[in-house]
């Protein structure tokens, strides 16, 4: 076990936010569970780790499918005992388009990992959570400023996000009796694969396309490391990390 003593878990662990905020847990002393579709991704969020990824865990999982996300959960309580933090992370997206042009299959296809992923993930922390002895936890859920506002053709990925922040407010509440401390983080523009495309410009509100600007992903990650930390009697509900200069609240 790591030199904290504490279990953390990262879902999306194999690339971007995910990697980051795990590599950081790893080297703040964390054993880290690392869940994501994808075995060999999983393992360079290890090799990214150096020396601290000794400590991890990486299980393959698909967070949609309610069977995977079980034995996820399973293992991590079996080699481990208990979780300390969930670091609720992974997502999807489907390309820009109108609300006429999206099919069923890309709107289930977003909600599936988005939401309903957030939800079998938070269940089963809860739950683990709730019986381990000492009992308590933290849950973090990945949010996004389309939490608050939406892009252009985001119709699946802004309503999932906004139905994020509605889940993290009702695990605080729920979690309460049982030491559960739940808390967001809302992120707008950290430089990683899917950011790479900001660079050529990206729709904007009034119809054009912009350059914006991007932060650093390791902003995020130490957000994610400070959350963490907190002694369960404190609780960070929001916080909003962010490229200084995006254009998020001016007017579009």
């Amino acid at each position: 076990m790591a030199a904290n003593g504490k279990i953390a878990m990262v879902t999306g662990a194999g690339s971007g936010i995910g990697r980051a905020s795990a590599v950081a847990l790893l080297e703040a002393g964390y054993t880290v569970v690392l869940a994501g579709r994808r075995a060999d991704a999983l393992q360079g969020t290890i090799e990214a780790a150096g020396g601290a990824g000794g400590n991890a865990l990486a299980v393959p999982t698909d967070v949609s499918d309610e069977s995977s996300v079980r034995a996820l959960f399973a293992t991590t309580e079996e080699r481990y005992g208990r979780l300390d933090v969930l670091f609720n992370n992974a997502g999807t997206n489907t390309p820009a388009k109108t609300i006429d042009e999206l099919t069923p299959a890309q709107w289930r296809a977003v909600v599936d990992v988005n939401l309903t992923g957030v939800f079998l993930c938070a269940r089963e922390a809860f739950g683990l959570m709730k019986r381990q002895r000492p009992m308590g936890g933290r849950i973090i859920n990945n949010g996004s400023i389309s939490a608050h506002v939406p892009r252009p053709g985001s119709a699946p990925y802004t309503a999932t996000k906004h139905a994020v922040s509605g889940l993290t407010k009702t695990i605080a509440l729920d979690g309460r009796p049982f030491d559960i401390a739940c808390g967001q983080v809302d992120v707008g523009n950290a430089a990683t694969e899917m950011t790479e495309r900001m660079k050529k410009g990206v729709p904007q509100a009034n119809g054009t396309m912009a350059v914006e600007p991007t932060m650093n992903v390791a902003n995020v990650a130490s957000t994610v490391v400070f959350m963490a930390g907190l002694p369960l009697d404190a609780n960070i509900q929001t916080v909003t990390v962010m490229a200084t200069k995006m254009p998020f609240v001016g007017r579009g």
